[in-house]
């Protein structure tokens, strides 16, 4: 059963719920607990795959970018490091879209947290505001993770492949990524997560290196990088607001993302916040 906070998050990002009348007899219990991960399945299946038209993003290999190596670091060392990689994006002129930005974009949350969510890249009300996520597709990002109990201001990270806005929000070239990407590697360095959801189809392809459409990449447990970090692949919620009815799909890819996570971390009570 949802909680009355879970069911108004639910309601915010347009999941019907629907609720018994009448308690079922006993007897049927078993038959319920058999049907329920059979319909889960069932529309992790269905999943579409990329949009008529679009592009697939041109893979980039993470093995072209030289490794981080994850060190612990106090947290004064790690609010440094956190500085210091925040001043080389906002300064960065690594690829041509430095000069048609208005600022770089590194990302929002707590400097330690187990969940990471990473997006494509930054659109007109992000590089305004410095911050992913921030127009209607992020409130509905924000209404998402907290129908799983995640917060960007408390226990989950939100970032882009790209940190600087391609005009006109195009896609992003491979060699604007593989420029990007080093960035990337470093936040995920610092933050050490136990989980990563990959947000749409760009980021999706981008992280796993693949040209594989988002319908095969969903309902699946890739790995990403050298410490092979759990990665769940879900829509994008900009998509979202243009196909509503994809909704109840990306509802069932971050149960399942929550799912993975408490296999991980089974036992703990920390609720993705290690900072």
């Amino acid at each position: 059963m949802y909680s009355t906070r879970q069911r108004q998050y639910l309601e915010a990002i347009g999941i019907d719920l629907w609720v018994r009348r009448r308690a079922p007899a006993a007897t049927a219990a078993p038959a319920a607990a058999t049907a329920a991960p059979a319909a889960a399945t069932a529309a992790l299946a269905g999943a579409p795959e990329a949009m008529p038209g679009t592009r697939a993003a041109q893979p980039v290999q993470v093995a072209q970018v030289q490794p981080v190596r994850v060190v612990q670091a106090t947290p004064a060392e790690a609010a440094a490091q956190w500085q210091a990689l925040s001043a080389e994006v906002r300064a960065c002129t690594r690829c041509p879209l430095h000069a048609t930005r208005t600022q770089g974009v590194l990302g929002v949350g707590p400097p330690r947290a187990d969940w990471l969510v990473i997006g494509e890249a930054p659109g007109a009300e992000e590089d305004r505001r410095g911050e992913p996520f921030v127009g209607a597709a992020g409130q509905l990002l924000d209404a998402m993770l907290r129908a799983i109990g995640l917060d960007r201001k408390s226990n989950v990270y939100i970032a882009n492949v790209l940190k600087s806005r391609p005009p006109n929000n195009r896609d992003p070239k491979p060699e604007e990524v593989a420029a990007c990407l080093p960035y990337l590697l470093r936040q995920i360095a610092l933050l050490q997560p136990k989980i990563m959801l990959a947000v749409g189809r760009i980021a999706a392809q981008n992280l796993l290196a693949t040209d594989a459409p988002l319908g095969r990449l969903r309902g699946k447990v890739h790995h990403f990088g050298e410490l092979h970090t759990p990665l769940v692949v879900t829509y994008h919620p900009a998509y979202l607001l243009r196909t509503p009815a994809d909704k109840r799909k990306a509802w069932e890819d971050l149960k399942f993302a929550r799912s993975v996570y408490q296999r991980l971390t089974e036992g703990s009570i920390d609720h993705g916040n290690r900072s």
